[in-house]
Formats: C-alpha cells, sequence, structure tokens
C-alpha cells in the first residue's frame, strides 16, 4: 500500500508526544511490511490544508492520520466516497470512532496494528452534506462544548476534568430547544434538553460507540424529560453504556432524521464530532452505507 501519514503536533495527545520517535516508529513498521510509507508533522492551524491536499491524490491507498477526533472527522469528510482509505492513529480523548473499528487504543500498539491491517468499507453520516463519523447534537451537549471551551486544560486529563465540569455547569443552566422531529417521513413535535444522532446504534455497556459501524443505520436518542437530575443520570448512563435503561430516553434508528429548529440563536448551538457548529432552521441527517474506506487491523471482526 501506499501510505501518507498526517501528524497533527497540535492535536489531542501528540501534543505531549515524541513526534521524532513517533514518525521513525511508523515509517520503520510500514516499510517492514511492505508498504510506501510517508510522514508529514504539521501544525493544527495547517492540518486541513495537508488533508485536502493529499485526499486528491491519485497515488495513494491510505490517508493516515494522528490528531484528535476534529482531525480524524475532517480526514474522514475529505476521502469520504473516494478511493482512498482512512487510517487513524487514536491521539483523542475518546477516540469513539477508532474504537468501533477495533484499533488499539495505544499509538505503539495502534501503528503495528495498522502496518498489518487491510482496508474494509463501514458507513458515513452526513448533516446537510457535511460529514460526520461519529455524532451530531444538538441542546445540553452543545452547551457543554461551548463551556468547555472556555476552561483551560493542557493534557488529556486536563480535557476529561473539563469535560466533566462542563457537564455540571451545563445541567444546572439546562437548554431546552424547541424542534420539528422528522424520522423516515413520521414527524413530531418536542421540547428537549437533548437530541442527538449517531453513526449507528451505540453498542451496550461500553463508551458511547458502535459495535457495528457496517449496520447502515443511524441511531437517534431523544430526551424526553427536562428534570435536571435525569439529565445529569442519564448523561453518565450514556458514558458507562447503560443508557438502555433509562425511561427519559427514546430511542430509534432510521435512515434519514430532519430536524427543524425553532430557537432564534443558531450560532455554536450544535455539535458535530466533539467540533462546535452553527444550527441550520432544517438539518437532514443520512446515512450513507459503506461510504468511507477505513485501514483497520487484520483482526478486526469487520467484513
Amino acid at each position: 500500500m501506499r501510505v501518507h501519514t498526517i501528524l497533527n503536533r497540535d492535536g489531542g495527545t501528540l501534543r505531549t508526544q515524541d513526534l521524532d520517535l513517533l514518525s521513525s516508529l511508523i515509517r520503520d513498521e510500514f516499510t517492514l511490511h511492505g508498504h510506501e510509507i510517508e510522514v508529514e508533522e504539521v501544525s493544527g492551524a495547517d492540518v486541513g490544508d495537508a488533508i485536502k491536499r493529499n485526499a486528491g491524490r491519485s497515488d495513494l491507498d491510505v490517508l493516515l492520520v494522528g490528531g484528535g477526533d476534529g482531525t480524524v472527522s475532517g480526514a474522514a469528510g475529505a476521502v469520504a466516497g473516494g478511493g482512498i482509505a482512512l487510517g487513524m492513529l487514536p491521539a483523542g480523548t475518546m477516540n469513539l470512532f477508532a474504537r468501533s473499528l477495533h484499533i488499539p487504543q495505544s499509538l505503539d500498539e495502534a501503528v503495528r496494528s495498522l502496518a498489518t491491517g487491510r482496508i474494509v468499507e463501514v458507513d458515513i453520516a452526513s448533516v446537510n452534506g457535511n460529514y460526520f463519523v461519529h455524532q451530531f447534537a444538538v441542546g445540553v451537549h452543545a452547551r457543554m462544548v461551548r463551556t468547555r471551551e472556555k476552561l483551560d486544560y493542557g493534557s488529556r486529563l486536563g480535557k476529561m476534568w473539563a469535560s466533566v465540569k462542563a457537564v455540571g455547569a451545563a445541567v444546572r443552566a439546562l437548554p431546552v430547544v424547541d424542534l420539528t422531529v422528522e424520522i423516515d417521513g413520521r414527524q413530531e413535535k418536542v421540547r428537549t434538553p437533548a437530541v442527538a444522532i449517531s453513526n449507528n446504534i451505540y453498542g451496550d455497556g461500553h463508551l458511547p460507540y458502535a459495535d457495528d459501524p457496517q449496520g447502515g443505520h443511524l441511531g437517534v436518542y431523544l430526551m424526553r424529560s427536562t428534570d435536571r437530575a435525569a439529565v445529569l443520570k442519564l448523561t453518565v448512563d450514556m458514558m458507562r453504556g447503560a443508557w438502555k435503561a433509562s425511561q427519559d430516553l427514546s430511542v430509534s434508528q432510521a435512515d434519514v432524521i430532519r430536524l427543524r429548529y425553532h430557537g432564534r440563536k443558531r450560532r455554536d448551538r450544535s455539535v458535530m464530532d466533539g467540533e462546535l457548529h452553527d444550527l441550520a432552521e432544517v438539518s437532514e441527517v443520512r446515512i450513507h452505507p459503506r461510504g468511507l474506506r477505513v485501514l483497520v487491523p487484520d483482526e478486526a471482526p469487520l467484513r
């Protein structure tokens, strides 16, 4: 395989890594297994341009990216529907999409497993034509991210602690949004603190990521209670994979979802793969079955 690697030196845990050592490991492992490998280290400000430039190449099989969830999501959107496969080194806080693909969470182990890996096709989703790999959310999740970004943190543990504080702040000042939700043609008006849509339904008993990234359906999670204690409990339950037990959460699957937002404030009112985005009056969310080629470990149970 012909592989180009982009390491975002400002992204996720790579900010504290010895990138010279990591780059040498990538070159050694991929060369050992017969691949042509290039490694490029870029700043966070330049990572988007680097992804765009390499996603348009005709001489690549894999674009391998290392950085946080934003880096992975941006690279996935750039190569979706094309001939280049996405590889990822899990350097974010949760690395939820990488977990779905059975990529080891240790960077060294991830490099070794991907150097002997294979390419498969998995699902990707979109909001108004913009791709995401994990989740699109409106409501308390967006307020949590807005709050977290105002806090100072310089490490993965710092970001996790900032997230905990942001959850508490978001629940105390609980947002409630008015939406018309259309799921596969069925409409419902709702007033809710949170709605989330995932690229395939989340699994049980673990962090919120899909067990089957080839399932072919969106997951829809709608919070039915505006009670602060109930919302806080559900947030904790979602993180530990116990969301099925909640009576305050309705869960369904769909191929197409439309959210019509009836509020006036639109700036930074939605979150897509952990990044804030403005919320359109109408958000059309679609699943694209097998729309993304990915590099996975050879032992991953994906077909």
